[in-house]
Parts: structure tokens; sequence; C-alpha cells
């Protein structure tokens, strides 16, 4: 059993079977307008070293293992865990620095998080995510790809299911587009609007999983 919830912004908790917890891109909460993530991690895996993504602090404890853009294939108790260098802009990273993409293996499942993707990744990274129990996608523009791109990555990766990231909810300062700008894209797919913010992984397939933030 693979558990997700979402915290807003990037920030996705990836909970096995025996407890054992898994945060991406950590926020602090009131720094942007959301509540402080109410989550404690194992492992901290960091796509890039932004405030908003970076908040290790918020999650961590004192056994905590952290991995801050890691590029690469490590395996941490039972985890595997590939990291590829993207970039935050469509400039080389010229704007706005480097992203990682991590593709993360756990009970079976393959899941992807894009981080704060800001282009159409090249053919390594779209083969690493194709096929995907979860692509984590953002799609609120501004300081990540937009939501036409977002569903372009989804079309050619064709994931199992699709959680969009990185868009705006009531109360966070950033200028990102809401999340129906990405659903009106959607074709094939079961769009799940959950009144929760986290979901068994093996309870969707075909879907697009639109959480809500409590």
């Amino acid at each position: 059993m693979v558990v997700i919830k979402w915290f807003g912004q990037a920030c996705v908790a990836i909970r096995r079977s025996d407890g054992y917890t898994i945060v991406i891109d950590p926020h602090a909460g009131g720094d942007i307008g959301l509540e402080k993530p109410d989550v404690k991690a194992d492992l901290v895996l960091v796509t890039h070293e932004h405030f908003d993504h970076n908040a290790v602090d918020t999650v961590s404890h004192s056994n905590t293992r952290i991995l801050r853009v890691f590029r690469g294939e490590t395996k941490i108790n039972g985890i595997t865990i590939r990291g590829y260098k993207t970039f935050h802009d469509k400039f080389g990273g010229r704007r706005r620095g480097e992203n990682t993409v991590y593709v993360v293996e756990v009970e079976g499942y393959k899941l992807a998080h894009l981080g704060d993707l800001g282009h159409i990744p090249g053919a390594d990274v779209m083969d690493a995510i194709k096929g995907v129990d979860l692509l984590m996608i953002p799609v609120g523009g501004t300081y990540t790809i937009y939501p036409d791109e977002a569903w372009r990555i989804v079309e050619e990766t064709k994931p199992v299911n699709v959680l969009p990231i990185h868009y705006w909810v009531r109360g966070l300062k950033l200028p990102l587009q809401p999340i129906d700008d990405f659903l009106v894209h959607v074709k094939k797919y079961r769009i799940a609007r959950l009144d929760t913010s986290e979901f068994e992984l093996g309870n969707y397939q075909n879907s697009v999983i639109v959480l809500r933030l409590k």
C-alpha cells in the first residue's frame, strides 16, 4: 500500500505500508500563504534549492536522510531513486537555475516528481518517466511549464495516473494559474476530484487526481 499526500506547491509525501515516509520539496507554509506541512519524513528529496522547495527542517527529525538535488541512482531502505538534471526555465537554467526530476520506485510502483520543471525535457527524461504509475507534474505556469505544456508531457509519456501540483490554491501568495486551466486540456483520463489531500495509489487507474488541501 502506497499513500500519497499533497501539502500544496510541490510538497508531496509518499508513505509506504510500514509507515516509512518520503517527502519531496517541502515548504515552510506561512511564507507562501499555506499551512505548514504536518508530516515527518524518513527521507527528503529536494529538486532544487528555492525556499518553497527546500524547507527540510519543517519535515525532518533526527534520523531523516536528505538528498539535495541528487543526480544518478541510489537505493535507500528498499526504495530506488533516480535523479535527472533538467532546468527551471526554457533557457538552460540561465534565469532560474537547474531542476531535478526524480523517479522513485517503492513497493512495486514507479512514481515521477518533476519539481519546478520549466521546459519540455529531452528524450532521456521523457523515456525515464514514460508509463509511470503516478506522474506528479507542475501545471501552474509562471515559474514552471504552463498547463498546455504539462498536458503535452502527459500525452507523450502516458502515465497510469497524474497528480497535478504547483498551481494556485486559496491563500497561496504566488501568481500561479488555477487547476481548471490544466483540466480543460485533459482527454482520455478520468478526472477524480477528491475532498481530501491524500489517496491510496492502488485505488486509481487512468485518472487525473485533484486533491483538496485541508
